[in-house]
């Protein structure tokens, strides 16, 4: 039961399948976090994110290989008083990620798999504060591909994060469930 909300994040996207090997994607994300951890923020904030990414895959061996590249243009949701429940003003930043992922399958023939990742995010621009750092993720998982265009993983995600004062660093232990699909809206022949 889910008692105290720490984080909503919406992402819907468009994908395009260059070939196997190369995916380019565009898309929005509404993301509502809520004060909590050992440093909570000082209020609840909305984002509105548009993003665009590339993935490139490669294969080494039975180990799979992920380079995901994205670019996001942030609106933050800021309050002049943190009592208030309107938002006074929006704050504009930008933010790249970089994540290097690898897929490892745990028996031949056997579709149980191990997903590990690291992935790293820097703000810049004109209104980044102290923290051009802002995170890191590094995240071990036990995924099962449930279908074609779906896949199941259970695994343990840790996040390092710098406070925007540039101060404060936090670590974040999380337990992460995740059901992850693909609907194939349009399909080349």
């Amino acid at each position: 039961i889910i008692t105290k909300w720490q984080q909503l994040l919406l992402r819907p996207a468009v994908n395009l399948s260059l070939n196997k090997n190369v995916t380019l994607t565009a898309g929005y994300a509404f993301v509502d976090t809520y004060p909590y951890g050992e440093f909570p923020g000082r209020y609840r904030f909305p984002e509105h994110r548009i993003f665009e990414q590339v993935i490139l895959k490669h294969e080494l061996g039975r180990v799979g290989v992920q380079h995901r590249y994205r670019l996001e243009q942030r609106y933050l949701g800021e309050k002049a008083q943190p009592s208030d429940n309107r938002i006074d003003f929006w704050r504009y930043e930008n933010r790249f990620r970089y994540m290097f992922r690898v897929n490892i399958p745990l028996r031949e023939g056997n579709k149980l798999y191990l997903g590990v990742y690291d992935e790293v995010m820097i703000n810049f621009g004109s209104n980044v504060a102290a923290n051009v750092f802002d995170q890191n993720r590094a995240y071990a998982a036990l995924g099962y591909p449930l279908g074609k265009n779906t896949k199941l993983e259970i695994g343990y995600l840790l996040q390092t994060l710098q406070q925007r004062n540039g101060r404060v660093i936090e670590y974040n232990n999380t337990f992460q469930f995740s059901i992850i699909s693909t609907v194939p809206l349009f399909r080349r022949n």
